[in-house]
């Protein structure tokens, strides 16, 4: 049976998690649990959190563990109900350095404030290069999803600006720069789709 979490899973869970905290902590939502946040899919297998601060990913993972979670893998916690929380720490999604932190203005989306846990959801430009630097199938499916859904909020060219500028810094620039070119040509092939939609 494979695992899945909806919106109001995630907030049930964050708020159970509140209730344990006595300091504050910031996440901001990633991948596949951002989308779900934004409403934009319906679940998230794996639940991708970035903590920017570090004494905050240290505070947050010691009270989980504290709670029963243990470590399962590179930056995963799980309990017994089969659900990983990737607890990313500073401003790496897994292997992508992003160029700023999620913290700073315009850099998130603010999603909720519990008492302790402020929850936001990393921007749109961001979200799709760290999705893109992975590029499974799922992960290029989402960037499509979310540039099509927000395409009036997405400046494409400033994103292939700051893709190029992520990408600099990879150890893969050559590969992920492929997806990239990739991803343009799977866009251009829906934006021509669309175009032949209306005029007909």
């Amino acid at each position: 049976m494979e695992y899945r979490i909806d919106k109001d899973g995630l907030m049930d869970r964050l708020s159970a998690w509140n209730d344990y905290l006595k300091r504050k902590v910031r996440l901001i939502a990633c991948g596949g649990t951002a989308l779900t946040l934004l409403n934009l899919k319906d679940s998230t297998k794996d639940i991708d959190l970035l903590v920017p601060e570090v004494k905050e990913h240290e505070y947050l993972v010691k009270v989980l563990k504290q709670l029963g979670y243990q470590s399962v893998s590179g930056w995963g916690l799980s309990r017994d109900d089969g659900f990983i929380f990737d607890l990313f720490r500073g401003k790496a999604v897994h292997t992508t350095e992003l160029l700023d932190s999620p913290l700073e203005k315009d850099k998130h989306i603010p999603i909720k404030e519990f008492s302790r846990i402020y929850l936001g959801v990393l921007n749109y430009y961001d979200l799709i290069i760290s999705k893109l630097f992975r590029a499974a199938t799922v992960d290029v499916e989402d960037c499509l999803l979310l540039f099509k859904s927000k395409d009036k909020e997405i400046n494409l060219k400033y994103l292939e600006k700051r893709f190029y500028e992520t990408a600099s810094y990879d150890v893969s620039e050559e590969k992920v720069i492929k997806n990239w070119k990739h991803f343009l040509k799977l866009i251009k092939k829906e934006q021509i789709r669309h175009e032949e939609r209306k005029s007909s």
